[in-house]
């Protein structure tokens, strides 16, 4: 029997259709997927929103700066 839960994060998918609908909640220019990182990036913001069990999330309080 196949149990998501065992899946590793990185294996988590992001609906396609959503990535392209999204944009960053600062500045509305696109985001950039990072599968490897599971985040979706915000250049002209310098940010990184996480992405977990397949869920951006957008909160600017849980984004990491991309200067850190």
């Amino acid at each position: 029997m196949n149990n998501d839960d065992d899946l590793p994060v990185a294996h988590s998918k992001v609906d396609p259709r959503l990535l392209e609908v999204l944009v960053c909640p600062i500045t509305k220019t696109a985001l950039r997927y990072d599968a490897a990182q599971q985040e979706l990036i915000s250049d002209a913001a310098k940010l990184a929103f996480p992405i977990r069990d397949g869920i951006p999330i957008m909160l600017i309080d849980d984004a990491r700066r991309l200067d850190e």
